[in-house]
C-alpha cells in the first residue's frame, strides 16, 4: 500500500504535522457543515488560522486536504482503537469487547468518520486506492478475531459468511454516523453496542418451531 506523497514546501517535519493537523481538523468542522465540494481552501485556511498562502506551504491542492483528513481519520481510529482492547480477554469476550471498542471510537470520532465516509469517493486514482486499502485493512481485523473464534470452536462459519460478517460489523458502525439523526434520539451508545451485539451474535432471534397452523374449517356440501 502506497501512501500518497502530498507537497510541503517546508522542511521542518513536527511544523509539517502541526499545520496538517490544524488544516485536518478544520476541514472536519467545514465539511461537516458545508459539505467539501462547496468548502474552499481560502475557508479552510482561515478556519485553521493562517493565510492561504500559507496553507499551500504544506498542500500543493484542495484534494490533497481531503485525503489528509482521509489518511488521518484512519489513523486516528486505529489508535483510539487499540487503545480500547484489552489484551487479557479471548474467545467470544474478545471479539464482542474489539467490536463493542470499534463501535465507541466511531462514537468519539463520528464527525471524522462521518465526513471521511461521505467524501472519500471524491479522492482520484492513487490517493483513493491507498483510502480504501486502509479500510480493508480495519476488516481484516475483525477477520482475525473471527477465525480465532472458529479455530478455537466458538464459531462456525464459511470463509463467504465469514467475509460478509466483517462487512456487516463495519456497517452497523457506520450507522451509528450516518443515521445519527434518528439512532441517537432513539439509543444511548450504550444500549445500541448492547443491541448490536446481541443481533450479531444472536441474530434476529428467529423461532425455530413454527407456529400451529389454524384449523382450516372444513366445507361440508349437502
Amino acid at each position: 500500500m502506497k501512501k500518497k506523497q502530498v507537497p510541503s514546501m517546508v522542511k521542518d517535519q513536527r511544523l509539517i504535522t502541526k499545520r496538517r493537523d490544524q488544516i485536518v481538523k478544520a476541514a472536519v468542522q467545514l465539511f461537516n457543515e458545508k459539505g467539501y465540494h462547496k468548502t474552499t481552501t481560502r475557508e479552510v485556511a482561515q478556519q485553521s488560522g493562517f493565510s492561504i498562502g500559507t496553507l499551500y506551504e504544506y498542500i500543493g491542492s484542495k484534494e490533497d486536504i481531503l485525503y489528509l483528513v482521509c489518511d488521518s481519520v484512519y489513523d486516528m481510529v486505529v489508535d483510539q482503537w487499540a487503545g480500547l482492547m484489552d489484551e487479557n480477554l479471548n474467545g467470544l469476550e474478545r471479539l464482542k469487547q474489539v467490536i463493542e471498542a470499534y463501535f465507541r471510537v466511531v462514537d468519539a470520532l463520528q464527525d471524522e468518520v462521518l465526513v471521511m465516509y461521505q467524501n472519500s469517493k471524491s479522492l482520484s486514482g492513487e490517493a483513493r486506492n491507498y483510502v480504501l486499502e486502509k479500510e480493508l485493512r480495519m476488516k481484516e481485523m475483525f477477520e482475525k478475531e473471527l477465525r480465532n473464534c472458529i479455530d478455537a470452536g466458538y464459531l462456525t462459519m464459511t470463509d463467504e459468511e465469514l467475509d460478509l460478517a466483517c462487512h456487516n460489523i463495519l456497517v452497523s458502525g457506520h450507522m451509528w454516523t450516518f443515521r445519527r439523526w434518528i439512532v441517537q434520539r432513539e439509543y444511548t451508545i450504550d444500549r445500541y453496542c448492547e443491541l448490536q451485539l446481541r443481533q450479531l451474535f444472536e441474530g434476529f432471534g428467529l423461532n425455530r418451531q413454527a407456529p400451529a397452523e389454524e384449523k382450516k374449517t372444513e366445507i361440508q356440501t349437502p
